[in-house]
């Protein structure tokens, strides 16, 4: 982790705040001939000068590492471990964690600035380089300070992957339902049975997050029902599945996980017994707006494959990018781009606060993955015949889209959550 190390370090002590807005309360803007006031409103959309290294960084490491390979690897399926050791050697991965751990400790909204480069590179890659957090979230939020000392600590030491394992067989989106149980033995120990489907990066990981169901009552509350495990993948009675060959972001790996009498310490709890389905979906506040920056990444990577085209490709003697058919595809696509966006940024931004972001993640979440999709089309219409060809890159854009409507909660599951969230604000505190 030099060079990011290396760069949190250069910036320790300094204002994050860019001497471009750095205005005073009260100053006049030198030269303008209007005399119009130019005061500090509390917002700031300049990225801090270390934020403008990070981006630099990412989007420096996307056209050298990700952008000559995304093809390949989506073409074979391979795992881009010679990515991932690239990009995990100067810091570009688990920028989560925090620097007692050996991570940068950036913050959020820093760590997805940075993710949106890498994804406007190929979703895929971005997601096997990013999956981490998603399973080490409950541990940094729940986890006693062994676990985040051990798994933190040894995802930022070494190229390791974790995974997050909620998702059933036959279960998707109704967490409640899950089969996967653990009981506890005379020893005070945990026993897991059961099976997980649909598990990013499970065939490369070396540790797990699972979520089984410990209370066999089938009427306890959901509250009360679920806890949370650490599970190393070497021990014994886990059986890795397939590699699943799915319709985009085929360099991610997704399997199945099967688990017969898996013995685990109670040491690998992740936050008190029955609290798993809270220490589970808490995860989610940290990790929906990472899907949401990914999916702005792609989403600015069709407009500007669909920009360039329209300029370089001539019909009826013109550019196309001369017919407004043509330029109201473009303007759809960047309005898109800039809302969802503003999105992802309030929502990292309250994480950041320390304040409750569930509302905007969801929103972020949901706005950014149909953004993603309508430009994804709209950039293979763009194209025209050449956009449904494999040889040109809006085709893979397209497939890759499409999950990010799908998993960390589909775009039906993300409205119930924004309107669940609104009416209760509305009942606590009125219009």
């Amino acid at each position: 982790m030099v060079i990011l190390s290396t760069l949190v370090r250069s910036f320790n002590g300094r204002s994050i705040v860019s001497a471009s807005s750095r205005q005073l309360l009260g100053s006049y803007s030198v030269g303008n001939e209007t005399g119009i006031r130019n005061e500090s409103t509390g917002f700031n959309f300049e990225p801090s000068d270390e934020s403008k290294h990070f981006i630099e960084l990412s989007s420096k490491f996307t056209r050298d590492e990700i952008i000559p390979k995304a093809a390949y690897y989506d073409k074979t399926g391979e795992y881009p471990w010679e990515i991932v050791k690239k990009a995990h050697a100067i810091g570009l991965m688990n920028t989560f964690v925090p620097a007692k751990y050996g991570g940068p400790g950036l913050t959020l909204t820093d760590s997805l600035l940075m993710a949106e480069e890498i994804a406007y590179g190929c979703t895929g890659i971005s997601t096997a380089l990013g999956n981490n957090a998603l399973a080490g979230a409950p541990l940094l939020l729940h986890g006693s300070e062994e676990l985040k000392e051990k798994y933190l600590g040894w995802i930022t030491s070494e190229p390791v992957q974790g995974a997050y394992c909620v998702t059933e067989p036959g279960t998707g989106s109704d967490v409640s339902g899950l089969k996967t149980k653990a009981i506890k033995d005379a020893n005070g120990d945990w026993v897991i049975n059961g099976q997980k489907m649909w598990i990013t990066n499970s065939g490369v990981a070396k540790w797990y997050f699972v979520l089984t169901r410990t209370n066999p009552d089938p009427k306890a509350k959901i509250s009360e029902a679920f806890t949370g495990f650490v599970v190393d993948r070497d021990t014994p009675g886990i059986t890795v599945g397939r590699k699943e060959w799915n319709m985009g972001q085929r360099c991610s790996d997704t399997r199945g996980l099967s688990f017969e009498n898996v013995k685990v310490p109670k040491e690998n709890m992740v936050g008190p017994e029955g609290k798993g389905f809270i220490v589970a979906m808490s995860a989610f506040d940290f990790t929906r707006p990472a899907v949401a920056s990914a999916a702005v990444g792609l989403a600015r990577r069709c407009l500007d494959e669909a920009s360039k085209y329209s300029l370089e490709r001539k019909a009826f003697g013109q550019p196309i990018a001369n017919y407004q058919a043509i330029q109201f595809k473009l303007a759809d696509m960047m309005i898109g781009v800039e809302t969802a966006k503003l999105a992802y940024l309030k929502a990292a931004w309250l994480h950041d606060r320390g304040e409750k972001n569930t509302l905007m993640a969801s929103i972020a979440k949901c706005l950014a993955a149909d953004v993603a999709n309508r430009s994804a089309s709209e950039a293979v219409q763009v194209f025209g015949g050449a956009g449904f060809n494999s040889e040109y890159p809006v085709e893979k854009l397209m497939r890759d889209a499409k999950i990010l409507q799908i998993y960390e909660g589909t775009g039906e599951i993300q409205r119930m959550v924004i309107a669940r969230e609104h009416i209760a604000r509305m009942q606590k505190n009125g219009p």
